[in-house]
């Protein structure tokens, strides 16, 4: 019997998305979490095989969540679930450790899709990022023309930080970073998106809001 631990701090999402997971898989044993120290609490007391995992939970770490999850079951399959713009956060992700990642905006067969992919396979990536990978190769390029895409992943948890409304002191201590370590990340993501204010950052940056849980939009889960 397969085991997976939700992770989403909506209610309403974590409801829709367990509905969606029994209707797929019979038996399986759906646990979930609503912070990342919950998940950390649930992967400390039961075994799982998947993790499907949003980003932006309470307490969450961004990256750094990875291999936290890492130390406690080191084999755990780890799907990255978000609202995150995936050609630029997919493969940064996966570099990080995750197995597969899956845009909230996704339908349900590709929802379903991307679950028996990591169960069956181990691994799961759309085929938007899938054609991103095959350009970026043919063209012998790291990253595609998205000025993001160059951003390494700590530049992209600060930089998420900074449209959040954290201070720098603040990202220092959340990131266990000195604040001119910060100072200098921001630095570098204005060179390398070529702006000079935040406002002007936040234009070229993708939106970080998640969509209205009350919005049950027909064919789709509410995310």
């Amino acid at each position: 019997m397969k085991k997976i631990l939700l992770v989403e701090d909506h209610a309403i999402v974590r409801l829709a998305t367990r509905f969606l997971i029994l209707d797929l898989l019979n038996p399986v044993v759906v646990h979930e979490a609503g912070s990342f120290s919950e998940t950390l609490s649930q992967l400390a007391g039961n075994q799982i095989d998947l993790v499907i995992l949003d980003i932006n939970i309470p307490d969450g770490e961004g990256f750094n969540m990875i291999p936290k999850i890492r130390e406690i079951q080191p084999k755990v399959l780890i799907l990255i679930f978000s609202s995150l713009e995936e050609e630029i956060y997919a493969l940064h992700y996966i570099k990080a450790g995750a197995n597969g990642f899956l845009s909230k905006n996704a339908s349900q067969d590709e929802i379903k899709k991307a679950i028996l992919s990591m169960l069956e396979a181990g691994n799961y990536i759309s085929t938007a990022v899938q054609q991103q990978l095959l350009r970026n190769t043919l063209e012998n390029k790291p990253n595609g023309e998205n000025p993001l895409e160059y951003l390494s992943q700590r530049e992209l948890e600060v930089m998420d930080m900074l449209i959040e409304g954290y201070w720098t002191k603040e990202i220092a201590i959340k990131l266990n970073l000195t604040e001119s370590s910060v100072s200098t990340y921001k630095a570098r993501i204005f060179e390398k998106l070529k702006v000079n204010t935040l406002i002007e950052m936040f234009k070229k940056s993708p939106v970080l809001q998640k969509p209205e849980p009350g919005d049950l939009s027909p064919g789709k889960l509410p995310f």
